[in-house]
């Protein structure tokens, strides 16, 4: 059963991509598939570049810090890349919804993937859910999906490094 395939998993595929940029197109599907995508699709020769620009226009929404300026954001990303959704059953899935047309592109189908999940997770988990590490000096993405909504470090060893430099700095 599929409720919402589109949340958490792409907004943590986006962050990823953002945190661990892959050397090629090869990594990226990789990532990808383990982050629970399903199809594949054909290469082109452009998609490392195509995804890479995906990730990045994603930054500016990461970094926006104001709830109304991000939402304009996300909704020009909507705009350029969701579509009505359809039922579709591929892959052995079983039917669900796909909000993006069927157009056989990495690149298109990651930025479908992550505007729609990204508006998801901050509907569903609230407008400050997504930042960069609070751990100085890593800038990482954190996509925060804890169910008390305090994730402020993208990893233990970010936070375990900023519990040390508090506890110094009482000392």
């Amino acid at each position: 059963m599929h409720l919402n395939p589109y949340g958490e998993y792409a907004v943590l595929l986006a962050a990823s991509l953002a945190n661990d940029w892959p050397d090629d197109r090869a990594g990226i599907e990789e990532r990808t598939l383990a982050l629970g995508m399903t199809q594949t699709f054909p290469p082109a020769p452009d998609d490392h570049e195509q995804i890479r620009a995906v990730i990045d226009e994603w930054l500016t929404i990461v970094d926006e810090p104001d709830p109304d300026a991000r939402a304009l954001l996300l909704n020009a990303q909507l705009a350029a890349a969701a579509a009505y959704p359809r039922l579709t059953n591929h892959d052995g899935e079983g039917w669900h919804l796909h909000y993006r047309d069927d157009v056989p592109s990495l690149p298109y189908v990651l930025r479908a993937i992550i505007s729609l999940g990204t508006s998801l997770h901050l509907v569903t988990r609230g407008m400050s859910r997504l930042g960069r590490c609070q751990a100085a000096p890593c800038a990482n993405v954190v996509a925060d999906v804890t169910r008390n909504g305090r994730q402020r470090f993208c990893s233990v060893r970010c936070a375990n490094r900023a519990a040390v430099r508090r506890h110094r700095a009482r000392s």
